[in-house]
């Protein structure tokens, strides 16, 4: 589209390891787009997609982006060098951890790595809190003033400090006044200003992830901003709402979930807009598969994992598993096929991609048995090799003595199953019953699994949304500026005064405030909704409930404990934290009404397809040709530039006003 300079456009970007997607909005209308991913400089297929979309230089150019540089950062360990600064004796807080065993009963366990060498952690024996937040022992000036000396001492010399002090989220001016006395070149991350809750290992690493990051993100968004001239630069967070991108490195430890949580903004927006609540979504890319369980807002959780490492800051509570349309198929030392957790990535790529790359994969499997069709992936740009991808599958055919088809069949009832497993980890698993769910998925590939995933769970209903190839880049449009903030409060629930209570959000409240104001959000939009951490008093676990005064809150923990665990205690209830959600209005996103269907002449499909495993022809269809109110049965191929669907013969697609498909099963038809 051309536009005016006076034009205000806005994008949404997802950097994927496969590929980087992106969504424009500019005069209403909306215009997807597809490169392949830089994993080794995200920037440059970010600036290349915006310059074949025609607005790298556009004066009114606005980005939301989700980035997988933290991410990346941390599953490879690939942070910078960091200190770790805490209080004398506690310098091994990190790497003893809780001594939890991931292998209950492996009796030779392999030592987890130190998240900070101990060379690297220093303890300072004066400035100590008690349990209550009073002081133990002032800091001592004269060791304040010795530290940079010490610090230049370390070999390798950190670029990135961690300070983690005892009880500091009681009184944090004493991490304060040691950042203040730390050599001004270094990034600096505070865990009463990360993480102010109780617990010093979860608050420990996640200052310390914060500060290993950081730097690697400052470095990425400045590289970003510079290239993108005066373009306005917001970034997603792991919650789910966006920060502006000059803040977004000093909590980089936020950005972790950056691009799923995206998905699940788009997802849960689309989902609304035809008045489903209740969604059991998977997004499928091209390295991995992300679930989650969205009931009307998105689900947070504080309990999160990133490469074996605790993340308590607030993000979206959702499983991932290494299965995507790059996951590796091999055989393992038993002679048995095998799919991920290995990805073929964007740099060689699946085989059928002819870039060198010679491992099968799922998207090569997809490719021999017709489900992607050689001249109608990303609408056609970019060809994909029908060869190659034989010649993959025929090596591994070569040692199980299977055809290539035969090869390819098992790939998909392979890695479908491990989606199934990862689904049912987010539903059965947490007692909720998947069936009358609306199954939705996304990403690339998601679409060509939605029906073998429906059935495996008895699933009769799923949502293919609009734009379901770039959702994650769409959900950075439809995601709200926004703050997750959390203060400890401690104290048994019954025996507090509500003033106490009322005035530790009312001191959220006005932070939170202060800094969606000064991002450009005006007051009258903002919305808040209040949260507590409870739990009975000798537990260490807590449940997170919305606040609705102490007798109410009271009632509903012990409800929500007995349907999650089966029993109620009779203990005193314990107040343990106060939590903040501080939103700015949704945006709203156009999505256009589709013709409706009608006439004497309905519309037929592109072309019949004859495919390997299906005994009858298989009819291809452009989703850019359906009209509202189309049915289509099953076998069908649904084709667009940024996704595929396979419609399998049990089951129909119909069109919805704007679109989407609404898939079900046929009536009559078992599982």
């Amino acid at each position: 589209m051309t536009l005016s300079a006076a034009t205000r456009v806005a994008v949404g970007i997802d950097t994927g390891g496969t590929f980087t997607d992106f969504v424009l909005l500019a005069e209403g209308r909306l215009q997807v787009h597809k490169v392949l991913s830089t994993p080794a400089a995200p920037e440059i297929a970010i600036l290349q997609g915006l310059r074949e979309l025609g607005v790298l230089d556009h004066p009114a150019l606005t980005l939301v982006h989700g980035s997988t540089v933290a991410t990346n950062a941390v599953l490879e360990g690939k942070g910078v060098t960091t200190l770790y600064l805490t209080n004398a004796g506690f310098e091994d807080l990190l790497t003893i951890g809780r001594q939890a065993r991931r292998d209950l009963y492996d009796l030779q366990p392999h030592s987890p790595p130190e998240p900070v060498p101990s060379s690297h952690c220093l303890g300072i024996e004066s400035g100590r809190l008690t349990s209550a937040g009073r002081a133990l022992t002032p800091l001592d000036e004269a060791e304040l003033a010795t530290l940079s000396e010490r610090i230049a001492d370390l070999d390798p010399p950190p670029q990135a400090v961690a300070i983690n002090l005892l009880f500091s989220y009681l009184d944090p001016s004493l991490e304060a006044r040691l950042a203040a006395a730390l050599p001004r070149h270094l990034f600096v991350s505070r865990g009463a200003q990360i993480l102010p809750q109780q617990g010093e290992y979860e608050r420990g690493i996640a200052c310390w992830l914060n500060s290993s990051v950081g730097p690697l993100v400052d470095g990425y968004l400045s590289r970003l901003t510079s290239a993108c001239g005066g373009a306005h630069i917001t970034v997603m967070q792991s919650s789910g709402d966006t920060i502006a991108a000059p803040l977004a490195a000093a909590e980089a430890v936020r950005m972790l979930l950056s691009g799923p949580a995206g998905g699940l903004a788009g997802a849960r927006y689309i989902a609304a807009a035809i008045g489903e609540q209740q969604l059991l979504t998977f997004d499928m890319g091209g390295t991995s598969t992300d679930v989650a369980l969205i009931d009307g807002e998105l689900q947070l959780t504080s309990e999160g994992q990133m490469g074996g490492w605790p993340v308590a800051v607030p993000q979206v509570d959702m499983h991932t598993i290494g299965a995507g349309g790059g996951s590796i198929a091999w055989i393992d030392g038993g002679g048995l096929l095998q799919v991920g957790p290995r990805s073929a990535g964007a740099q060689p790529g699946p085989a059928c991609y002819g870039a060198g790359g010679e491992a099968a994969t799922v998207t090569d499997a997809n490719l021999l048995l017709g489900r992607l069709q050689p001249d109608a992936f990303l609408g056609g740009a970019m060809a994909l090799d029908v060869a190659a991808a034989r010649t993959a599958l025929d090596r591994l055919g070569a040692q199980l003595q299977l055809t290539a088809e035969q090869v390819a069949a098992g790939i998909i009832a392979i890695a479908n199953e491990h989606m199934a497993r990862a689904l049912r980890v987010m539903s059965l698993q947490r007692g909720i019953d998947p069936r009358p769910l609306l199954l939705v998925p996304f990403g690339g590939a998601g679409g060509l699994h939605v029906c073998a995933l429906a059935d495996a769970l008895g699933i009769r209903r799923a949502l293919l949304p609009i734009h379901a190839g770039v959702l994650s880049a769409f959900g950075m449009l439809a995601a709200r500026r926004g703050r997750q903030l959390v203060q400890a409060l401690s104290g048994e629930l019954l025996a507090l005064p509500l003033a106490v209570i009322e005035a530790g959000f009312a001191q959220l409240e006005a932070a939170g405030r202060e800094a969606l104001i000064a991002e450009g959000v005006a007051a009258p939009a903002l919305q808040l909704q209040r949260r507590v951490d409870l739990r009975y008093r000798g537990q260490s676990s807590t449940l997170t409930l919305a606040w609705q005064g102490i007798e109410a809150t009271a009632t509903a923990f012990h409800q929500r404990h007995c349907e999650r665990y089966g029993h109620t205690l009779e203990q005193p209830l314990e107040l343990v934290n106060l939590r903040l959600t501080l939103q700015g209005a949704a945006p709203q996103l156009p999505l256009s009404a589709l013709p409706q269907a009608g006439g004497d002449t309905p519309l037929q499909p592109q072309r019949w397809l004859q495919l390997a495993d299906q005994t009858e022809p298989v009819a291809l269809w452009q989703r850019m040709d359906l009209v509202a109110g189309m049915r289509l049965r099953g076998p069908a191929l649904i084709v667009e530039s940024v996704a595929s669907c396979w419609l399998a013969p049990e089951w129909e697609a119909r069109v919805d006003e704007v679109g989407n498909l609404v898939l079900s099963r046929q009536e009559g038809v078992p599982h």
